[in-house]
């Protein structure tokens, strides 16, 4: 489609060069013409007369507002169309510290994606991956970014009306960038910086000065959550018991002094003060009490309220408040649960983000985005957070929406279908788990990496028909992959997920069973149903790595391929023991002799749950170092 744009785009018109391939348009003066202009007030499309206008605030509401035009266009010709932003911050955290780290164009692709949502602030997390000169270790061999990748972005990120924020850590979660030799005098546990030392400042600095020098950001993530064991490594061996609140804020007033002095303003997330106040150290805790001195003495910096556990709007709101009795302005960050295990969980995510941002509104936070983390591995690719990204930011322009309308804006920002994406959803709200999936059930996980003789989640499946419920999904997946041939790479690797647990899932069970009969002929029968689970696998790992590839720098892919490795190398192991026994060789398999326990463990094991865990736990009851 041709479009004339006439008024007020100068501003506008590289962000425009960037999305004219995605949106299919074309500029040139015998196009349909679009008046824009920028001025205070609601984001209004509209078109009458054969004319369209376009009248923003922002620049991300332009962007946001041409895609409004053109999606309305399409439907009808004559529309007057009105949005009312809800926030003056909206937008996204990707997570680039658990093996998989975007590349420049799998964020340029997001940027865009985004922009069309209108979202107006990207963080990538990255906890060591980013290069800091001064040491060389920290991020080697893990797919860091350089200086010219981070300010590629961040210009690009510009055009679009997009704020790219530095979002690090500078006190725990550090366990990749402690690991070296160099960190010995700085580390007070694996994880966490030695508080009070003179060189932990020097290393910090550095850290700032090389996070925050790519973007035009004056606002910086400094991170300072989860320090779970401040002050107890070789703090507590120099300078004995101290309060947590004392070494936290001391320690903080320390950082944000080496921000002032780069003129940056800092945010932190705002768990540990929460936490040190609670009797029991929940961060959740409604009964927390945070002494009135350490309140007084937090230096300046905003709080980040992170939460994706509730579903209740009551309870974000009662925390809302506690935070502002803490300091003014408060962020809320919200959850895509893209880290539930190798699928997405949208069931849980939906029900927190509706709670969470309805709360939001009624108690007027300004300030929101929603976090993508890729915990244990980052085995679920990051644009299964579309469908999530685009609740919020419907949220963010409207008091309240319909499904109808989440759909189609789904469709127009992203090409895909949102009930096809909804699909992944099927992989672990499975027989068995609740709907909505709210206990964070991953069945998909825990069944492609768990070992076929050792069926530690095998007692926890009886009788739910598994193989089943996913022949059926494989069908609906093979079909959604055709309505959605931009996302086929997507869409194929779930399909083969679940090809795979079609046959695999109740594999261990099956062979169990069949020993404990003592039936050799039926267990020689599974040799070949065995041989087929191998091809499968070894068809997922290809597809998967092509996705990964497809977005992601290969640093971390690693990990990922050595999990397979391990299913393929155990499933020849597994026709190796059934072979002697068959044939005799031996007269028993140890591991099948052994009774199935319900697996009950680390985590409190609710109604509704087939288990939750994180890959060690998954492939062995030993002790995967």
């Amino acid at each position: 489609m041709k479009l004339h744009l006439t008024g007020d785009i100068s501003q506008v018109e590289k962000g425009l060069e960037q999305l004219l391939k995605d949106l299919g348009i074309e500029l040139a003066k015998e196009g349909h013409r679009i008046q824009v202009s920028q001025r205070k007030g609601p984001l209004s499309v509209k078109n009458e007369n054969q004319e369209g206008e376009i009248l923003f605030q922002e620049k991300i509401h332009f962007f946001r507002g041409l895609g409004l035009w053109l999606e309305h266009f399409a439907a009808e010709k004559d529309f007057n169309f009105v949005e009312y932003p809800q926030f003056t911050m909206q937008g996204a955290m990707l997570d680039a510290s658990r093996n998989a780290v975007m590349t420049v164009d799998g964020i340029k692709n997001l940027l865009r994606n985004i922009a069309m949502m209108g979202l107006n602030t990207l963080m990538v997390y990255t906890e060591d991956t980013y290069t800091v000169k001064e040491y060389p270790y920290f991020g080697y061999m893990r797919g860091r970014y350089t200086e010219e990748e981070l300010r590629e972005c961040d210009q690009y990120a510009a055009n679009l009306g997009i704020e790219m924020i530095p979002c690090i850590q500078t006190l725990a979660h550090l366990t990749e960038a402690l690991k070296w030799n160099y960190a010995i005098p700085i580390r007070d546990t694996a994880d966490i910086l030695l508080a009070g030392s003179k060189a932990t400042y020097t290393f910090i600095e550095h850290l700032i000065e090389a996070a925050s020098r790519p973007f035009q950001s004056k606002r910086i993530h400094i991170g300072m959550d989860e320090a779970h064991q401040l002050g107890l490594g070789k703090y507590l061996d120099k300078h004995g018991y101290e309060k947590r609140f004392d070494i936290m804020n001391k320690h903080l007033q320390e950082v944000t002094a080496i921000t002032d002095r780069k003129k940056l303003q800092p945010m932190i997330w705002s768990d540990m003060y929460f936490r040190l106040g609670s009797k029991h150290g929940g961060y959740y805790d409604v009964e927390s009490e945070i002494p009135e001195s350490v309140v007084s003495s937090i230096p300046d910096t905003q709080l980040v309220y992170w939460d994706y556990y509730h579903d209740d709007e009551q309870f974000y709101r009662t925390f809302i408040r506690k935070h502002k009795a803490l300091k003014d302005n408060p962020v809320f960050a919200g959850g895509v649960w893209t880290w539930n295990g190798i699928s997405p969980n949208y069931g849980k995510a939906f029900a927190t983000t509706e709670a969470a941002l309805r709360a939001c509104k009624k108690e007027k936070v300004q300030e929101i985005f929603v976090t993508m983390w890729g915990d244990n591995g980052a085995e679920t690719p990051m644009m299964t957070a579309l469908p999530v990204l685009q609740l919020f930011a419907e949220h963010a322009y409207h008091a309240s929406f319909s499904e109808e309308h989440l759909q189609k804006r789904f469709h127009f920002c992203t090409g895909a279908h949102l009930d096809d994406f909804m699909l992944f959803n099927q992989l672990d709200e499975t027989p068995g788990v609740d709907k909505d999936n709210l206990q964070t059930s991953n069945p998909s996980k825990l069944l492609l990496w768990q070992d076929i003789l050792i069926g530690l989640y095998d007692e926890n499946i009886k009788g739910l028909s598994l193989n089943k419920h996913y022949e059926i999904l494989t069908a609906k997946l093979e079909q959604a992959a055709k309505r959605n041939a931009n996302w086929s790479l997507l869409f194929h690797f779930y399909q083969q997920l679940s090809h795979v647990l079609s046959i695999k899932a109740e594999l261990g069970r099956n062979v169990k069973e069949t020993y404990d009969k003592q039936n050799r002929e039926k267990l020689q029968e599974m040799l070949p149903i065995l041989e087929e689970v191998k091809e499968r696998v070894y068809t997922l790992r290809k597809t998967h790595r092509t996705l990964w590839f497809s977005f992601n720098k290969p640093f971390g892919w690693e990990i990922i391929e050595i999990r397979y490795g391990g299913v393929l190398a155990r499933i020849e192991t597994v026709m190796y023991r059934l072979n002697q026994y068959i044939d005799g060789d031996i007269n028993k398999i140890d591991e099948l002799e052994e009774e199935r326990l319900y697996f009950e463990g680390p985590y409190p094991m609710q109604t509704g749950s087939l288990g939750r865990n994180l890959y060690h736990r998954i492939v062995t009851a030993g002790h995967l170092s």
